[in-house]
């Protein structure tokens, strides 16, 4: 793994040399189709030239019968888009477990019958062009494909795997992989970025969630197609997105070699709303950038990798906010103050990192908003915060940037962990008390207080979680929720029915989200839009 780094680090310009002001890609969006029967896949097809798709994949193993002469004709003439054939073996990941040649067999008719692409595992590849002998019409190319279910191999290995497909007489390489770490993925770019230079289409796939950014990316770095599927969990191998994702949040159409990549860093990552805000934002306002998931085991190894100036910007969520600020190559006051980064910007001039902290803001500014609509007070210099008893569960990131927040506003703050030692830390930070969560259920110095929730206690899927028993709620004049999948949590509903007003981290999410936008952009935030977005959520 150690040389992997060394080339990676030796390379970062890898992913800006063909970063010419290029514009809108050239890849494909295939849709699989997977089905029973012949009847189910043709309406399978319509449904994939009616979503946008450029081309389908006929996965022939997913059949439960098959006659080839006759089957093969009907989806040929019925499919209103260009056709690939897979008949993927069980011993390369697919469902087939019959007769090898009358596998081949099958392929070679579809060939015949006017198929536009065939997928040949490049185990029999060799063996299946030796059975054509050169009779292969003009119209058909042959994807000469590997798949790896187990890991993502070193650029040399992948290099040399490139050049075993070439040589078995493909007419578009496809090396599918699996990540074990998201920056496997970054080993791929390298290879499809290197092998477009020598003039061979290639297809590179790095499968499963922390593979997700491959098949968004590819357009970026020149793959020949990507898959997308009809719906979400149907899919032909782990990790594919649906095509309507694809091409509506991802703005897939849109993607050149020269945008530039955001997105935000977790784990998890895959309930956050963010690709949505961003993405039709930046189509909104006419900015060349995507914004994707990066789902994060080591953030440090993540921003060595993806060194490139071409990965511009990121959100920093649970629970790398703190880990994020000793990544950094400068550290706002308020960001160093607070002990954690929720964004990070990468300068283009010279790829330096500088990290900020946004939540503080977004979160703070939503509970005094609720405080003053609440008691009908208008907006003045002094915080409706000041004097308040403000009781922040959590001593990560977000409860950091709370904490200090509430602080500066005149608040005198309790910090409640399940750790007593981590709040005592916090506490002792921020000037301000500790208690263990435990205790916090009888915790009542006075009525009225405020109560943060800065965990992710009560997020999907754990929904019916919640940090403090219905009972305890009385003691609290407001509650706040970091937590905003669901909208509401049962910490705000049980809240709302004991009679304090509740605000969601909807809230602390768009207002974060404004600075964030200008910081990327350079450009005024469309708050509006911002809160029309989310308001559909």
């Amino acid at each position: 793994m150690a040389t992997d780094n060394v080339l990676l680090a030796s390379s970062t310009n890898w992913m800006q040399v063909e970063s010419g002001g290029m514009g809108k890609n050239s890849t494909l969006v295939c849709v699989p189709i997977m089905a029973d029967s012949i009847d189910v896949m043709v309406v399978y097809m319509g449904k994939a030239k009616a979503a946008g798709a450029d081309l389908v994949e006929i996965r022939l193993d997913s059949l439960k019968s098959f006659n080839p002469s006759e089957d093969l004709k009907i989806l040929i003439n019925e499919c209103p888009l260009p056709t690939l054939f897979t008949y993927r073996p069980k011993w390369e990941g697919g469902q087939y477990d019959g007769d090898e040649n009358a596998r081949l067999d099958a392929l070679r008719i579809a060939m015949e019958l006017g198929a536009d692409y065939i997928d040949v595992e490049l185990q029999v590849a060799n063996e299946f062009n030796t059975s054509i002998h050169g009779k292969k019409p003009k119209k058909c190319r042959i994807i000469v494909s590997s798949h790896n279910y187990q890991n993502t191999p070193s650029v040399e290995d992948l290099g040399n795997l490139v050049a075993r497909i070439q040589a078995s007489g493909a007419d578009i390489v496809k090396i599918a992989t699996t990540a074990q770490d998201i920056t496997d993925v970054a080993r791929i770019f390298q290879i499809t970025v290197n092998v477009q230079v020598s003039s061979v289409p290639i297809i590179g796939i790095v499968m499963g969630e922390r593979g997700l950014i491959s098949r968004i990316l590819c357009a970026k770095f020149g793959g020949y197609l990507t898959f997308g599927t009809l719906e979400s969990g149907i899919v032909s191998a782990p990790g594919q997105p649906t095509i309507k994702d694809l091409l509506d949040i991802y703005n897939f159409r849109q993607i050149g070699r020269d945008t530039k990549v955001f997105g935000i860093i977790g784990k998890p990552v895959g309930h956050s709303k963010s690709p949505i805000l961003y993405n039709e934002a930046f189509k909104a306002v006419g900015f060349n950038g995507v914004y994707v998931q990066f789902l994060v085991d080591d953030i440090a190894n993540f921003l060595r990798t993806y060194s490139s100036t071409d990965f511009a910007g990121f959100s920093i969520t649970i629970p790398h906010k703190e880990a994020a600020v000793k990544c950094c190559d400068e550290v706002d006051p308020v960001a160093k103050s607070i002990g954690a980064v929720n964004c990070i910007i990468r300068r283009q001039s010279d790829g330096k990192l500088f990290g900020y902290n946004t939540d503080y803001v977004g979160a703070i500014s939503a509970i005094e908003d609720g405080l003053r609509v609440k008691h009908g007070i208008s907006s003045t210099d002094s915080s409706p915060l000041a004097g308040k008893v403000f009781v922040v569960i959590g001593a990560g990131g977000a409860g950091k940037a709370l904490a200090y927040g509430a602080k500066e506003k005149g608040a005198t703050v309790v910090i409640a962990n399940r750790t007593y030692d981590r709040a005592r830390e916090l506490a002792n930070t921020v000037g301000g008390d500790a208690i263990s969560l435990a205790d916090l259920e009888k915790f009542h110095p006075e009525d009225g207080m405020i109560l943060a929730n800065t965990t992710s206690i009560g997020m999907q899927p754990k929904i019916d979680e919640t940090p403090l028993p219905k009972h305890a709620l009385g003691f609290y004049s407001l509650v706040f929720d970091a937590v905003y999948t669901p909208k509401i949590t049962r910490l705000l509903r049980e809240a709302d029915e004991s009679g304090a007003i509740i605000v969601s981290g909807l809230e602390m999410f768009i207002g974060q989200a404004f600075e964030q936008f200008e910081r990327y952009t350079g450009l005024p935030a469309p708050k509006e839009l911002f809160r029309n977005i989310m308001s559909k959520y």
